[in-house]
């Protein structure tokens, strides 16, 4: 075959590939998990980052200062770990507990919430705290958070209202607003199968609705019309 044919014949394969829209192969994954955990001697460590010395290889760890706070007098860590991979940097980011990096991947995993500020959320707030903000609507106190406008902090309840399940403690799903009734209708929905963070959304729409004013079994019953 003539260069000119192998040629031609390549072209036109890559442009069939394109039209197909294939992916490329230098498209790259956002996040990346590539590491479940790095364990190891701290070699050095300030609130944002920390380098851990795994089997002689150094690994910087982007760190939240809440997980600063709990390792900052230890020796021997062990960490959670996601890696962010763009086209022109590797970035692992450190957790003390599986929790916090799971609140960590559903925060970057919102419209306009980045690495960086996902990590702000979390040196600025619990995992608890961030749960409890997000289900009971808590704009004020997500706009608290440096970085965090009325519009991301409005993003944050609406996608992840209903996604928190398993992240946290239970009592962090605990509604501010409504109070004996609220807490007795909660009760009673999850005696019924109904999760915890579907509940509490639900609840906190009514009450949003329709005030505080409700009695148990009104609320019971105007969830298992929406629920």
């Amino acid at each position: 075959m003539e260069l000119s044919t192998l040629v031609r014949d390549i072209t036109a394969s890559i442009s069939k590939l394109n039209t197909e829209n294939t992916p490329l192969l230098t498209e790259v994954p956002y996040p990346c998990n590539m590491y479940d955990f790095i364990a190891g001697k701290i070699d050095r460590i300030t609130p944002t980052e920390v380098v851990i010395d795994a089997g002689g290889v150094g690994y910087l760890l982007h760190i939240s200062l809440n997980t600063f706070e709990v390792i900052k007098s230890e020796k021997e860590i062990k960490l959670y770990a996601h890696l962010i991979v763009r086209e022109d940097s590797h970035t692992l980011f450190g957790f003390a507990t599986v929790n916090e990096r799971q609140m960590y991947v559903k925060l970057v995993g919102v419209n306009g919430v980045g690495p960086s500020t996902a990590r702000m959320i979390l040196s600025s707030m619990s995992v608890d705290d961030v749960v409890s903000a997000i289900t009971n609507s808590n704009i004020a106190a997500l706009k608290s958070i440096k970085g965090i406008g009325p519009k991301a902090a409005q993003r944050l309840v609406v996608e992840l209202q209903d996604k928190l399940g398993g992240i946290g403690a239970d009592s962090a799903y605990s509604l501010v607003a409504g109070g004996t009734q609220t807490e007795e209708a909660t009760d009673a929905l999850l005696a019924l199968g109904f999760s915890r963070p579907a509940v509490a959304k639900i609840l906190t729409r009514i009450i949003k609705d329709k005030g505080n004013n409700l009695s148990t079994e009104e609320l019971i019953k105007k969830s298992l019309q929406l629920l």
